[in-house]
């Protein structure tokens, strides 16, 4: 009984550092973790500026303000969102395995890697909080451009505080969208991808032929308007939730194969 006993107070002894010890082997590949996604950011963030230059230097005064209206719509901050699903997926590939060897549980191993989404996902929203802040400060960049302040983040009147919460719902979701694909794949390989990838077609199809059925598109848009984006980085936190749970449940399943 003592035994046992000594046993279990070891192995809770040991759980915490080992989920620590996880979450650190998320982050041993600094250079695609918090490197090259900045490179890429400075590097689109440089092509918008040169197409700002082009577009207002040929515009006149009149047109200025019709020109910056329509870059409240700009998408080109949204790599980097898609970077760290990418950076998620990879991470459940080549870590999963390894942690595993070690005599990791599948349930510290998840609780690591949740922790090391949240921490990146605090980092990103901070620092993108900071460019907008500068977008603001300098006037678009000191062009009237629009990248970090457009209107999915709240637009640039939005408080700080909003912002942050919006960057960081959408690096939450994208963060375990990709580690729940990236399970999906190391429980059921190809056939499960092939079966997710065609219940999502449908599930977009579906929803695309209902409201164009039903005319109600216009509903639609009432409803994203009538959220804005703070509504929606609320609405984003529960598909953001079961994604989460989907890739615990999925990983505990499953089993490393070469």
């Amino acid at each position: 009984m003592t035994t046992v006993t000594e046993a279990r107070q070891s192995t809770a002894g040991r759980s915490p550092r080992r989920i620590l010890a996880v979450m650190r082997l998320q982050y041993v590949n600094r250079m695609n973790v918090f490197v090259v996604p900045w490179i890429v950011l400075a590097f689109v963030l440089a092509i918008n500026v040169a197409i700002w230059l082009i577009v207002f230097s040929n515009v006149g005064e009149a047109d200025r303000a019709d020109a910056q209206q329509g870059m409240q719509w700009s998408g080109a901050s949204f790599y980097v969102f898609v970077y760290m699903a990418v950076i998620a997926a990879q991470a459940i590939v080549y870590t999963f395995p390894f942690a595993l060897g070690i005599s990791t549980t599948r349930r510290d191993y998840y609780l690591g890697t949740a922790l090391a989404f949240l921490g990146l996902g605090v980092l990103y929203a901070a620092a993108m909080t900071l460019l907008a802040w500068i977008e603001q400060l300098s006037h678009g960049w000191g062009l009237g451009g629009i990248m970090f302040t457009a209107v999915y983040f709240g637009g640039p009147d939005a408080p700080v505080y909003v912002r942050f919460f919006v960057f960081l719902s959408l690096f939450l979701f994208c963060l375990f969208l990709g580690s729940t694909i990236s399970a999906i794949w190391m429980r059921w390989r190809v056939y499960g991808m092939l079966v997710f990838g065609a219940a999502v077609a449908i599930v977009v199809l579906g929803l695309i032929a209902l409201f164009t059925f039903t005319g109600s598109w216009g509903l639609v848009g009432d409803w994203f308007a009538t959220n804005g984006a703070v509504g929606m980085a609320l609405w984003l936190l529960i598909p953001t939730l079961i994604a989460a749970l989907s890739g615990y449940f999925i990983l505990s399943r499953a089993t490393p194969r070469g």
